[in-house]
């Protein structure tokens, strides 16, 4: 089956003003295109999203055409891939040859209720083969991995389950977390505690009649505001077909599962790999200004011992991609080839 492309035009880009230096001054038309799991005749344990710059062409893979360079963006714990969609729409409008694949992880938004969702045990090794077996389903080979918070240590467990050497040389960016122990509730910004949302929302019964009521429930318990409006973000209606806000709504996620996950990432530490990294390996990690994890000064040093790189993001909290996006952007682009790309699309636009 032929995937459907979706083209949607006008997209904001945000390249830094470097990127976009001596491109032509009249913008092309920004034609980005996306293909879902909903568009491919593929069973997969995992929903997800394929974000397609310009020049990138790729619609199945059992077409013959060569898959273009290739990322993957994993959310933190509690989101779903829509979180780090527009910074996905970002990267390949900057970096046109390129596509992006976002997914929703075990017990995470649509993949939660797939009906070839993985069972338990769940973890953060469980969820790194997960996105490999994806990975083989479709036949991507990435350039690129990137993951925030939760999903960077997903993302590291997927290169620690290769061999001594990877296949092709990959790029891994960690966003925001670290290798071994997790020690939220630090920063300017302090922070509430995953795991205590996660064990309040347990406790909330379902279904509920609207988002309104969940974000009471949530800052009427301690927690900040933001943070309630976008856990409602993940309700859908108890029926399907309903229109949102005409019904009953309940969660699109797993919470004891998602319970799990936490679990397993705050105990998961993914230092051997840090310190014997398998041949090919390219390992940075971004932290934010004002992280709510508490970065401790020996952490940073054996990142930096072992040979990787720290890059400090400023005006920054924890959602990196959304908090700062055009310095994100700058700190990750030349695992992207830095503006060429960029460059050879616009003139080609303007010439046609």
């Amino acid at each position: 089956m032929q995937a459907r492309l979706h083209c949607s035009a006008g997209l904001i880009a945000a390249p830094s003003p470097e990127a976009v230096a001596g491109a032509s001054t009249r913008s092309p038309p920004n034609f980005l295109r996306s293909v879902s799991y909903d568009d491919l005749d593929l069973d997969t344990s995992l929903a997800y999203e394929i974000y397609q710059g310009p020049l990138a062409r790729w619609t199945h893979p059992n077409n013959q055409q060569q898959a273009p360079p290739t990322a993957v963006m994993l959310h933190g714990i509690l989101g779903n891939r829509k979180n780090m969609a527009s910074f996905a729409k970002m990267l390949v409008e900057g970096f046109p040859s390129w596509q992006v694949l976002l997914v929703d992880l075990r017990c995470h938004g649509e993949s939660a209720s797939l009906p070839t969702r993985p069972d338990g045990p769940h973890g953060v090794a469980q969820a790194g083969s997960d996105v490999l077996a994806l990975l083989q389903r479709l036949r991507l080979f990435p350039r690129v991995l990137i993951g925030h918070s939760f999903g960077g240590k997903v993302v590291m467990s997927m290169v620690q389950q290769f061999p001594k050497r990877l296949p092709r040389p990959v790029q891994v960016w960690v966003l925001d977390s670290l290798p071994g122990q997790v020690r939220t509730g630090g920063g300017t910004e302090g922070g509430d505690h995953p795991g205590a949302v996660i064990n309040f929302l347990r406790s909330i019964p379902m279904p509920v009649a609207n988002r309104s009521e969940v974000i009471d429930m949530v800052v009427r318990a301690g927690f900040s505001i933001n943070v309630a409006r976008w856990i409602v973000t993940n309700l859908r209606p108890v029926r399907s077909g309903t229109a949102y806000g005409s019904g009953p709504l309940t969660w699109t996620f797993d919470l004891d599962g998602i319970a799990e996950l936490y679990n397993s990432y705050e105990n998961v530490h993914l230092w051997d790999l840090v310190q014997r990294p398998p041949e090919g390996l390219s390992l940075d990690f971004v932290k934010a200004e004002r992280s709510t994890f508490r970065w401790g000064g020996p952490d940073e040093a054996a990142i930096k011992g072992a040979g990787h790189r720290v890059h400090l993001l400023p005006n920054s909290g924890h959602w990196v991609h959304s908090d700062n996006p055009l310095g994100l952007y700058d700190i990750l682009a030349p695992s992207f080839g830095r503006s060429s790309d960029l460059k050879q699309w616009r003139s080609s636009a303007v010439l046609h």
